[in-house]
């Protein structure tokens, strides 16, 4: 198959873009640099958002058996221990948010996953294959590889880190700071003497923020660990790491084995634009984030799916609306991210804690190009909400289960004409007559303010396109 997207960077961002295309038909090559997969834990959390784009995208059983809710965290200060805190209350699903709470797991098990559906799709990731350059014209873009190789495709995406070397080719600039007062050294271990159904904190009494955090890697023998490393340095190595553990826990824990480590400091960085002519930035290459809130692989696995649909359809306007409609929304990501580094740095009790403000549900394209402003709850460039609804046959339905694969669908509730050109389904409400869905317990009805004549069109990455 002919290529039309070529993508740089086998991370989340750029996995989830070629399953997106790939499901569409649409001929694409992924490829990594690195000669062997990443084997570390790093973004681990899953916001509900990426859950409902994983469902769609195939993969989220597999996400879900693989890693494990939010776990309490056992506060020990002095080597004493003091409480049991949670990053965020467990929280109920409900007809509109079927997965209200994150979902934690190691992000090379998530590549994997990721990298099997890619699999499934008839195409694999090109190991060892790196971009050395490219150059574009107004038909398409030609680009250089490692291994000689001169591809030409109709558009490049650069999902290629903080360090892209698509974004340096552009000539973007990636504004923002990187603030050398915090290092953190951040890594997988596994540990003697800590359960692995609980996270913990061990810090002196005198400096509680100054600690180290241990978290279970479910389906590994592993810990992710956070220990600060000051303004003086420290060194990435298993004797460093148990010697300032004993300091700040009184000893009693022993670490076995530093499986992958690295140094972090705060990087806050946005790309001064997503695109350029026929390439595009997305993920880590258009936007770095504090690990405080969980932001970061998730917020890039959003720009795929939202580029993903418009790559594969071509149509100037759709290309036009990816830079405007995620770099609102990775500016804003970023402040949440930021705020919560603030508390964090302040010595904040709740530093660790996650809010709504993180689960990326009501993050929309509200005002943008696809989206005119609208009146009401339900407006334009929002989410669309899942609710169950009865087939004739009396079978459970969900609305996100209509919403599933590379199509845009409508909805109409009660007795206009269904539409043509997308999959459309008539709402019909509790106790109605006629052919179509009942909205039996009326969550659809409610979640998409439902009357008589009105049509609901949502784009095929699950946000609202027009209500009429």
């Amino acid at each position: 198959m002919e290529t039309k997207v070529l993508v740089a960077g086998a991370g989340p961002t750029g996995l989830t873009l070629g399953i997106e295309l790939a499901r569409r038909g649409v001929g694409v090559r992924v490829l990594e640099k690195a000669e062997q997969y990443f084997a570390g834990s790093r973004g681990d959390g899953l916001q509900p958002r990426t859950l409902e784009v994983f469902e769609d995208l195939g993969v989220l059983d597999a996400v879900l058996a693989a890693g494990a809710p939010a776990y309490p965290m056992r506060v020990y200060l002095d080597g004493e221990f003091v409480t049991v805190r949670r990053m965020a209350e467990p929280v109920e699903p409900t007809p509109a948010v079927p997965y209200p709470g994150a979902w934690f797991l190691g992000q090379s098990q998530t590549e994997a996953i990721l990298r099997d559906r890619l699999a499934e799709l008839g195409v694999a990731v090109e190991l060892g294959t790196a971009l050395t350059g490219f150059t574009q014209d107004a038909d398409g873009v030609t680009a250089e590889l490692s291994t000689g190789e001169t591809v030409r495709t109709a558009y490049l995406v650069g999902a290629d880190g903080g360090k892209s070397l698509v974004r340096k080719t552009l000539g973007i600039p990636f504004e923002g700071t990187t603030d050398e007062s915090i290092r953190l050294l951040l890594g997988d271990v596994a540990a003697d003497g800590l359960d692995h159904d609980t996270a913990y904190w061990f810090a002196k009494a005198a400096e509680p923020m100054s600690g180290v955090a241990f978290t279970p890697l479910a389906g590994t023998a592993y810990f992710q660990f956070s220990s600060p490393l000051g303004e003086t340095g420290g060194e990435a190595s298993l004797p460093a790491l148990q010697a300032h553990l004993d300091q700040v826990s009184g000893g009693g824990v022993r670490l076995l084995d530093l499986a992958w480590s690295t140094v972090w400091r705060p990087n806050i960085r946005l790309a001064a634009a997503f695109r350029q002519g026929r390439v595009f930035l997305a993920g880590d290459a258009a936007h770095v984030h504090p690990p405080t809130g969980g932001q970061g692989l998730n917020t890039g696995v959003q720009d795929a799916y939202n580029l993903g649909w418009k790559l594969a359809d071509g149509a100037p306007e759709l290309l036009d609306s990816y830079e405007p409609e995620r770099r609102a929304v990775a500016a804003r990501v970023l402040g949440v991210s930021s705020a919560l580094l603030e508390k964090y740095k302040d010595g904040a009790d709740d530093a660790h804690e996650r809010g709504p403000e993180t689960q990326q549900l009501d993050l929309t394209y509200r005002g943008g190009p696809l989206s005119p402003e609208g009146t009401g709850a339900l407006r334009p460039g929002d989410r669309a909400p899942d609710a169950p609804l009865l087939d004739g046959n009396g079978k459970t339905v969900r609305l996100f289960e209509l919403f599933h694969g590379p199509h845009a669908t409508e909805l109409v509730f009660g007795d206009g004409e269904l539409g043509a050109g997308q999959p459309s389904y008539r709402i019909l409400p509790a106790g109605a007559e006629g052919e179509g869905l009942v909205d039996e317990g009326g969550h659809a009805y409610a979640a998409y303010e439902g009357v008589p004549g009105k049509r609901v069109l949502v784009r095929p990455d699950g946000y609202v396109w027009s209500v009429s």
